[in-house]
């Protein structure tokens, strides 16, 4: 697999992700950790399917305990800290904080080895910052007493994220199929963290349960299997700059659904965004051929 190809392939994982918020909205009142103690494992299942006919795959399972800790951390980790951000902090501050991860993503990079971070990717990643800024810009109300813990959260949760990304190019040898099994294992935390601290509310609707399975096979699923192939085989620099496209992509599938309006803030932002992925990706859209 050529690097562009897999950048490609992860860049879908940015697509499937910005479908996150209006799909969870279709779920319905399913609480944080039980929604993602059912997606995560959909997804772990989702992974599993795909060793039919493979029987070396159960084989990257076998992996030492520190692939596990950064799996497991970095997929339940995030999403535990990111959960309990929007519990005591208002979405859009929350949003803002957590959407320092591509930023955090393009600086980390040029801690690996065989990397170069060149200014482009500077210029890229800080527009787009810039562009999520706008984003939420509209939305934020000031700090209210109380919110504190739920920044700090948000805060620690983008650096989680960043650090899981970057470190999978670290454990480049450590095989895709593995992420089924940390889906799985994230799953099971999640469960606990459900029953210690949840009420169970189950979909009340066919289309809140097709929601649910639909969250699990693509944004916690195999998005999560496309951004390992990206990030251990892509342009890591690209894929972090990219990302920035998330929280736009996202406002437009909610603006689509109904669930937000337009405006002059999500256009801007859309030109800053657009613009700064693309002067980031300057290498792979103007490679020579």
């Amino acid at each position: 697999m050529t690097p562009r190809t897999a950048t490609l392939i992860g860049l879908t994982a940015i697509l499937m992700w910005s479908l996150l918020s209006v799909m969870t909205v279709a779920t319905g009142k399913i609480p944080a950790f039980q929604l993602a103690a059912m997606t995560f494992a959909i997804g772990g299942l989702v992974g599993l399917l795909t060793w039919i006919g493979r029987s070396e795959a159960a084989k990257s399972l076998r992996q030492p305990l520190v692939v596990w800790a950064v799996g497991v951390g970095g997929l339940f980790g995030y999403h535990a800290l990111y959960f309990l951000a929007l519990r005591f902090a208002p979405p859009a501050e929350a949003g803002l904080l957590n959407y320092l991860w591509p930023l955090l993503i393009v600086l980390f990079s040029s801690f690996l080895p065989g990397e170069r971070l060149a200014m482009h990717h500077i210029i890229g990643a800080v527009l787009g910052l810039v562009g999520t800024v706008l984003l939420f810009a509209g939305n934020t109300t000031g700090f209210a007493p109380g919110t504190i813990p739920g920044l700090i959260a948000a805060f620690i949760a983008a650096f989680v994220w960043a650090t899981y990304s970057v470190l999978s190019r670290r454990l480049k040898a450590v095989p895709t199929d593995a992420v089924a099994g940390f889906c799985l294992a994230t799953a099971l935390l999640a469960a606990l963290m459900h029953g210690a601290l949840e009420t169970t509310v189950w979909p009340e609707t066919t289309l809140q349960w097709l929601a649910v399975l639909a969250l699990g096979i693509g944004p916690v699923g195999a998005a999560f299997y496309a951004w390992d192939i990206g990030m251990k085989r892509g342009d890591i620099r690209v894929l972090g700059a990219a990302s920035y496209a998330t929280p736009l992509l996202s406002t437009g599938f909610l603006i689509a659904a109904g669930f937000a309006k337009a405006s002059a803030n999500i256009a801007i932002a859309a030109i800053l965004i657009a613009g700064g992925g693309l002067i980031a990706a300057k290498d792979m859209v103007l490679r020579k051929r």
